[in-house]
C-alpha cells in the first residue's frame, strides 16, 4: 500500500504536505485566523523534523498508523473473542484494506490515519479495565493511545468516542465513572494546545458564514447503485470524487459492498450469542450510529440542522466532513469479521475461511495497491524551492504567496493537487486564506487580513504598500521554479507564544509520561511470567 511513498522524497497529495523541515511558527503553534485543526500535528513535525528530516517522519507516522490499525484489530479479536490466528488476520485485514483508509489517502489525510489505527487499542485498554484484567498496564495504555490518536482534533475524538462507548461494557474491574473520567482526564489533557489555541486565537471569534461555509461540499457522498447509506456501510463515500479509487466509481462499488458487509455480517451470529456479546455489543451500536449518524446528516434535514448547530457553536465545524466519523465502525466490524470463522466451521476450516475473507477483501479493492493505483508516491522538489526556503528563512518576515489559491498544481508533483508547501517549509508565517474551490464553489477560510493582502497583491500594489501592511517577501510559484522577491516588512511578534508551546508540551509529557508507564509495566508482568 505504501511501497511508492517510502522511496527518496516527500509525501505531497491534496491535504498532506511534507517537507525536509518544519518550524515553530505562530502557524504552528495556532496563533493564527484559521482553526486550530493540524494541532498538535504541526507542533510534533516541526520539533521532530530537527533531528530527522521531515518526509522522513511523515512516512514512518503514516505507515505505523496503518500497521497499529491491524495489529490492533488482531488484538482486539483476540481480547474479546480468544480469536484464533484465523479470527485475527481476517480482522487484521479488514482494519487496514477497506475503503475508508485507501480515499482518506487519496486525500492527504495521514494524521487522521494515525488516529483511526489508535482506536481498537483504545477499546482494548478499557474493556481491560472494566473487566479487571491488568488493570494498572491498561490505565497507562487508555492515556496513551488516547494522547497519541490526539495529534489531530478528530483523532482525539474518535477516541474518546470509542473510550465512552466501552465503558457500557459490564465487569468487575474498575467502575464504569472511574473509567470514563480518566478517559475524558486524558483527552481534555491532549486537547489542550487546540482548545487554548482556539480560546486565544481568532477561530472562536469567526463569524457565522464561514464557520458553517462548505457544509453541503463536504457531506457524504454516494457512490454507483449503492446511495449514502450504503457508501457508508461499505466504509466508502468521501465527499470528495477525486480522491475516490478507480475501482469505487462504478457499479463495481456494489459487489464491494457486498463482500465486505458479508464477511462482516458472517460473524454477528457467534459475537452476538455468545457470552462475547457484552463486550461486542457497545461496539456493534457505535458501528451502527457511525454509519447512519452520517447518512442521516447528508440528508437536506440534516444538512440544515449541521449549519444551524455550526452557526450556532462555531466549534462544532469538525462535523462538516461527515465521512471520517465513519471510521468509529471499524473496531466493531473487525470484531464480527474475526468471528466468521467459527460461524462457518462446519463448512470450511478455519484457516480456509480466513484466506477466502482475507482474499476476497483485497480482490474487491485492488487498486489500494502499489500506493492507490500509484497515486500516492515520493515526490522531489525542485531545487529552487531549497534555495528560495533557504533565502527566506535567514531573515523571517511575514510571506505573501502568488498565485493566491491555498492549493497548487504542478506537473512534477502529480495531476492532483496538493496544498501549498512553502508555509510548511519556513520559520516565517504565510499569509494565507484557507479559501477552498470545491466544484467549482468556493469556501471562504477564516483568513481576513491574508485576504486583504491577497486583495493587495492581485490590485497590484506597490512594495511600499506591502510593506506597511506588513509584508516581509513576496513569492511567486510557477510550475518549476519559485521567485523570491523582499519587500522589507515585518509584523510585531505573536502574543500567547509561550502559553502555547506550555499547552504543547502538556500533550507532548501525557504522551511521553504515559508511554513510559505502559512499557515498564508491560516489562514488569513480563518478569512476573517468567
Amino acid at each position: 500500500m505504501t511501497a511508492p511513498v517510502l522511496g527518496p522524497g516527500y509525501l505531497l497529495l491534496r491535504d498532506a504536505v511534507s517537507t525536509p523541515r518544519s518550524y515553530l511558527t505562530d502557524a504552528a503553534l495556532g496563533l493564527s485566523e484559521a482553526a486550530p485543526r493540524a494541532l498538535p500535528q504541526d507542533f510534533f513535525i516541526a520539533v521532530t523534523s530537527a533531528v530527522l528530516d521531515g518526509g522522513v517522519v511523515v512516512k514512518v507516522l503514516l505507515v505505523g498508523g496503518l500497521w497499529l490499525a491491524g495489529w490492533g484489530a488482531a488484538r482486539l479479536a483476540a481480547e474479546v473473542l480468544s480469536a484464533g490466528l484465523p479470527g485475527q488476520f481476517i480482522a487484521a485485514t479488514l482494519a487496514v484494506w477497506n475503503p475508508y483508509v485507501a480515499e482518506r489517502l487519496l486525500q492527504g489525510h495521514w494524521s487522521l490515519l494515525v488516529g483511526y489505527g489508535c482506536l481498537p487499542w483504545v477499546a482494548t485498554a478499557v474493556l481491560r479495565l472494566r473487566t479487571g484484567a491488568r488493570t494498572r498496564g491498561a490505565a497507562f495504555a487508555l492515556v496513551f493511545w488516547i494522547a497519541a490518536a490526539g495529534l489531530t482534533p478528530t483523532g482525539l475524538l474518535l477516541a474518546l468516542l470509542v473510550a465512552l462507548t466501552c465503558v457500557a461494557v459490564p465487569g468487575d474491574g474498575w467502575g464504569r465513572v472511574r473509567v470514563a473520567a480518566t478517559g475524558l482526564a486524558a483527552a481534555v489533557l491532549a486537547a489542550m494546545p487546540w482548545l487554548t489555541a482556539a480560546l486565544i486565537g481568532g477561530a472562536v471569534n469567526a463569524s457565522a458564514a464561514e464557520s458553517s461555509a462548505g457544509i453541503h461540499a463536504f457531506a457524504a457522498r454516494a457512490e454507483p447503485g449503492l446511495g449514502t447509506l450504503g457508501s457508508l456501510a461499505g466504509l466508502g463515500g468521501i465527499w470528495n470524487s477525486a480522491a475516490t479509487p478507480a475501482s469505487r466509481t462504478s457499479l463495481f462499488a456494489v459487489l464491494a459492498t457486498v463482500v465486505l458487509l458479508g464477511v462482516v455480517v458472517a460473524g454477528l451470529p457467534v459475537v452476538l450469542r455468545t457470552p462475547a456479546r457484552r463486550m461486542t455489543l457497545p461496539l456493534l451500536v457505535l458501528a451502527a450510529v457511525a454509519v447512519v449518524g452520517p447518512a442521516l446528516l447528508a440528508t437536506g434535514p440534516g444538512l440544515a440542522f449541521v449549519e444551524s448547530a455550526v452557526r450556532t457553536i462555531p466549534g462544532l465545524g469538525v462535523l462538516r466532513d461527515g465521512q471520517k466519523w465513519v471510521a468509529l465502525a471499524m473496531p466493531g466490524y473487525t470484531l464480527a469479521a474475526a468471528a466468521a470463522p467459527v460461524t462457518l466451521r462446519r463448512r470450511l476450516p478455519a484457516t480456509a475461511t480466513a484466506a477466502l475473507c482475507c482474499v476476497a477483501l483485497i480482490a474487491v479493492l485492488p487498486d489500494l495497491a502499489w500506493g492507490v493505483g500509484g497515486q500516492m508516491r515520493a515526490v522531489r522538489y525542485p531545487a529552487g524551492w531549497a534555495a528560495a526556503a533557504a533565502q527566506i528563512n535567514a531573515d523571517p518576515r511575514p510571506v505573501a504567496v502568488l498565485p493566491p489559491d491555498v492549493m497548487r498544481q504542478f506537473s512534477w508533483s502529480g495531476p492532483a493537487p496538493v496544498l501549498d508547501p512553502l508555509p510548511r517549509w519556513l520559520r516565517a508565517d504565510v499569509f494565507s486564506t484557507g479559501d477552498l474551490s470545491i466544484a467549482g464553489h468556493v469556501v471562504p477560510g477564516e483568513g481576513v487580513r491574508a485576504r486583504a493582502i491577497q486583495d493587495m497583491l492581485v490590485s497590484g500594489a506597490t512594495p511600499q504598500q506591502l510593506a506597511d501592511a506588513g509584508v516581509g517577501w513576496v513569492v511567486r510559484e510557477t510550475d518549476g521554479d519559485v521567485v523570491v522577491q523582499r519587500i522589507g516588512g515585518s509584523a510585531p511578534v505573536a502574543t500567547h507564544r509561550g502559553l502555547l508551546i506550555v499547552a504543547h508540551l502538556v500533550w507532548l509529557g501525557l504522551l511521553v509520561g504515559a508511554g513510559v508507564g505502559l512499557v515498564a509495566q508491560t516489562v514488569r508482568e513480563a518478569r512476573r511470567r517468567r
